[in-house]
């Protein structure tokens, strides 16, 4: 039978912080708190006897710390939820954590109604990660806006060398591009290395980066 409270195991080397998340999370309707460890090892025994809805996990510990033990309780568990609860803002953490298993990420700091909101979030099945590493978690998978530098450099350009540089960009051939505009491909490839200079790019993968901040992938 499902349990009505979303039970917790906590797990932090620091006792005092532990003491202080029993009491705020005891005193809520639907949340319980079924177990404390202060490593990783212990965690992984206290999870064969315990059950848990959601493992609140530190990263920093002793011994097996909470990323070394992330995978583990991830493949023995999978419907497992595991919330890190760290000090650490750095956004290598948040990313390795979340790569390794994690369902949510939330900040020390923020130990208080934030705590309660990013556990019921991840009961739910759902993600949480702190708001204010969220840009950092999406940056790098939504391309940076254009800037007004770029938008000068492709306005310097000529009308064939941007339709020669955006069927590169789409991973066109030079032969490709040739016959798609009626040129020779030697010509084309004076139109390539001509942009691409102008542009300040060095290789392709730099011109699909450029081509994506612009939106020129998405054009028929």
């Amino acid at each position: 039978m499902k349990h009505q409270k979303i039970t917790i195991l906590l797990v932090d080397d620091h006792a005092v912080l532990r003491a202080g998340l029993k009491l705020l999370l005891s005193s809520q309707p639907d949340i319980e708190v079924v177990g404390e460890a202060s490593s990783g090892l212990e965690a992984l025994d206290l999870l064969e006897e315990l059950h848990p809805d959601i493992v609140l996990l530190d990263l920093s510990m002793p011994g097996l710390k909470g990323l070394d033990v992330l995978p583990t309780i991830h493949k023995r568990y999978p419907k497992l939820k595991v919330l890190v609860l760290t000090m650490h803002e750095d956004p290598h953490y948040l990313k390795q954590a979340l790569k390794a298993g994690a369902s949510g990420y939330i900040l020390k700091k923020a130990a208080d109604t934030e705590l309660l909101s990013a556990i019921r979030t991840v009961a739910k099945g759902e993600i949480y990660v702190h708001p204010s590493l969220t840009h950092t978690l999406l940056k790098g998978i939504i391309p940076s806006p254009v800037s007004s530098h770029e938008e000068d450099l492709w306005d310097s350009l000529s009308d064939r060398e941007r339709e020669v540089l955006r069927l590169v960009a789409l991973g066109h051939t030079s032969a490709e591009v040739a016959s798609e505009l009626q040129l020779s491909p030697k010509t084309v490839d004076t139109y390539r290395a001509r942009g691409m200079e102008k542009l300040g790019l060095k290789s392709r993968a730099a011109l699909v980066r450029f081509a994506l901040r612009r939106g020129l992938l998405t054009q028929d």
